[in-house]
């Protein structure tokens, strides 16, 4: 039994005439009468009763006709589904993001616009560090990463979606405070102690805090290990030490803390969107296009 047995069945039982269903279908007559006896034979029931002047339907085929209908819808849908998720439409996409990536109004200003434009896909948005992110990219826990610098291996790749100048993070009452309203060079902080991210914890901010401190003269001393960058901002607030993150962090309100613009050269972090260099989503390609369309509408 194939599709088009059920289709020629249905064509026959609307119009309850041989002639009209043949038209309708684009066939002959005597075709059609075979094919629907071929059927009779297969399902192993009379579906039609035939005379001279009318067809009408048996109870057996008044309840196949009802399934066959059915059957088609199905296959329809079937066929709507798979092509809406080969058009990116449909499905799940997997997202790995660094915490401080939302801090950013074009990451969640995407995120809203993909929703709006693709109802019917799932977004799982992970929250990660970047190193985590790499390895959840690597095993295809993720398809696209949202994350600040760090190595890649060769079967990823990037592209960098803005970048933007890295700050200091003291305590409103600290002597640097009022003096540094303007920025501030790291070397400044040469004697404080620092609370940051463990190295561990797979940051890119690390490396660039011992970077831009070793170009100063100095190793920063890290007096207090925290993974979330707001409990890192608590705790400068707390008195314990003071920090260095990305200026988008000014965003949140944080009492007595402030933020100066840290002024040596290189100190910047970007933003990378990352993924597989053989990811065949459609759903990743979708994102990343209507990211990176945003990312461009607003540096136009």
């Amino acid at each position: 039994m194939e599709l088009r047995h059920l289709r020629y069945f249905i064509a026959v039982a609307e119009e309850l005439h041989f002639g009209r269903a043949a038209e309708q279908l684009g066939i002959s007559q005597p075709p059609l009468s075979q094919q629907i006896q071929a059927l009779e034979e297969e399902v192993g029931a009379r579906l039609l009763e035939r005379t001279n002047r009318r067809v009408e339907l048996t109870e057996a085929g008044r309840l196949f006709l009802a399934e066959s209908r059915q059957v088609l819808q199905q296959v329809e849908r079937a066929v709507l589904l798979a092509r809406r998720a080969h058009q990116g439409e449909l499905g799940e996409l997997k997202i790995g993001f660094t915490a401080s990536a939302p801090f950013t109004s074009t990451i969640p200003r995407s995120i809203l616009a993909f929703r709006q434009a693709y109802p019917d896909v799932h977004l799982d948005l992970q929250e990660l560090s970047s190193g985590q992110a790499v390895q959840a990219l690597l095993e295809e826990r993720v398809q696209v990463g949202l994350i600040r610098p760090v190595p890649l291996p060769e079967t990823l790749e990037a592209v960098e979606l803005f970048s933007e100048p890295l700050v200091a993070v003291l305590r409103a009452d600290h002597p640097l405070a009022e003096s540094s309203l303007d920025g501030l060079e790291i070397a400044a902080l040469a004697e404080e102690p620092f609370v940051f991210f463990p190295r561990s914890y797979g940051t890119g901010l690390y490396d660039q805090l011992i970077t831009l401190s070793r170009q100063a003269g100095f190793s920063p001393r890290i007096a207090q290990e925290a993974g979330e960058a707001m409990t890192i901002i608590g705790l400068v607030a707390a008195g314990l030490g003071v920090t260095m993150l990305p200026a988008s962090f000014r965003r949140t309100r944080v009492d007595g803390v402030v933020y100066r613009t840290l002024l040596d050269p290189g100190a910047t972090s970007s933003v990378w969107l990352v993924r597989r260099r053989d990811e065949r989503s459609p759903l990743a390609q979708s994102f990343i296009d209507l990211l990176t369309r945003e990312v461009a509408a607003l540096r136009g």
